[in-house]
């Protein structure tokens, strides 16, 4: 009994009302921008499927970890912030604290292959031309698994999950290595291989990048392709990498270092409020990947527009037209309001030789030319008139 009341009160927001209110604010507004952005990004990918840079399954595998972020964590943050405590007890405490963890390094992780990889292909060009799309695949798996050792890691006592220390989420139990020895062996190795050196590696990737660039700009040409095209594909992946990893490392580190506070120092002097603060930003980070490449990738751009514009075209050709509704409605507009629908005057299709109008049984008259008329409705009154008599601009719109 005494264990339960214990569990519950974990789970008690130790944070004002006013900041919980504002973090739930915040949060739906990143819940909206990450959901429709990511959504967009992998719409956009699937349809230029067949034409996707090895480089680029990267920028596709970071938006489906971003989507599971999304959509695993806000719908339990968002109305646990709003109630001022976590609503969804302590099992659904354990998995939503390793679908953070496991979304989070598979973010990371990517981000680090993406970055070797464009590495590789910028400094090394000759082993680089050799990287295929079933070699970026291999490695979109080995990131998967690679976070997955230590998302399970806690559920399999190597770890342990628990509340934030705020109240109203949960994550790793940063209080937990005062306690146990391996809860301890877990930060540490988890702050070493899945922030150290993933952001050590980063780093050196892009500076090598950056000192071959300027050092040799010929051999950039020669990796990347004799044709400009293709140069300018290179090195635009090139910096809008440089970005999400920025704007990702920007978010993630200050709750890295919040964690690593309260991990190795007595975690009681670490505010709640700094650690609600470094979860908001480091959930922000779902929203860059998305916004960077579906606005400064101009094939990602140029792919959404068409689409759109398509979209936009079929609704416009489904939707019916006015004079469709009612040709002879009662909402007339005050100038002459023209059907498209034209008739012969003498009401034939096909035999125009014989005229309905002469005397006698059957006598032939002179061949006539049918003439085509059309209904111009002016107020309440139609009259038919025939479409030579009207100006040539209306007459190319109706013929």
């Amino acid at each position: 009994m005494g264990n339960a009341s214990d569990a519950s009160a974990l789970f008690i927001s130790t944070i004002s009302k006013r900041q919980d209110f504002l973090m739930g604010s915040l949060y739906t507004i990143f819940f909206i921008l990450s959901l429709v952005g990511n959504v967009v990004l992998l719409f956009v990918a699937h349809r230029k499927r067949s034409s996707l840079k090895p480089a680029e399954f990267f920028i596709i595998n970071l938006a489906i970890s971003d989507l599971g972020m999304t959509l695993s964590l806000f719908p339990l943050a968002i109305p646990s912030a709003f109630a001022h405590k976590w609503l969804f007890g302590e099992i659904t405490c354990q998995a939503y604290a390793m679908c953070g963890v496991l979304f989070g390094l598979s973010s990371l992780t990517n981000l680090t292959a993406l970055s070797l990889v464009c590495c590789l292909k910028v400094c090394f060009p000759n082993h680089g031309n050799k990287f295929s799309s079933s070699h970026a695949c291999l490695l979109v798996v080995g990131v998967w698994c690679y976070a997955s050792v230590f998302a399970v890691g806690p559920l399999a006592q190597w770890g342990q999950y628990g509340a934030e220390p705020y109240g109203t989420a949960c994550c790793i139990d940063w209080h937990a290595p005062n306690q146990k020895s391996s809860a301890l062996s877990y930060i540490v190795c988890l702050f070493l291989f899945c922030y150290a050196v993933p952001c050590t590696i980063i780093f050196f990737s892009y500076t090598f990048i950056l000192l071959t660039v300027r050092g040799s700009r010929q051999a950039v040409q020669q990796h990347v392709s004799p044709q400009t095209k293709t140069t300018n594909a290179h090195t635009l992946i090139v910096k809008l990498s440089v970005a999400v990893c920025v704007g990702f490392l920007g978010a993630w580190t200050p709750y890295a270092v919040v964690a690593m506070w309260a991990a190795f120092s007595d975690a009681t002097k670490v505010s709640p409020t700094a650690f609600a603060a470094a979860a908001i930003f480091a959930k922000s980070s779902t929203i860059y990947n998305p916004v960077v490449y579906l606005l400064c990738k101009p094939n990602f751009r140029k792919c959404l527009y068409r689409d759109t514009s398509t979209f936009r075209q079929r609704i416009c050709r489904g939707s019916p037209r006015p004079e469709q509704k009612e040709p002879f409605g009662s909402t007339l507009q005050p100038n002459k309001e023209v059907s498209v629908s034209t008739r012969y005057s003498n009401g034939q299709q096909e035999s125009h030789g014989v005229c309905q109008h002469c005397a006698g049984d059957g006598g032939q008259c002179p061949a006539t030319t049918p003439q085509r008329t059309t209904r111009i409705l002016t107020g309440s009154t139609n009259s038919e008139v025939t479409v030579s008599h009207l100006p040539a601009k209306l007459q190319a719109e109706l013929l």
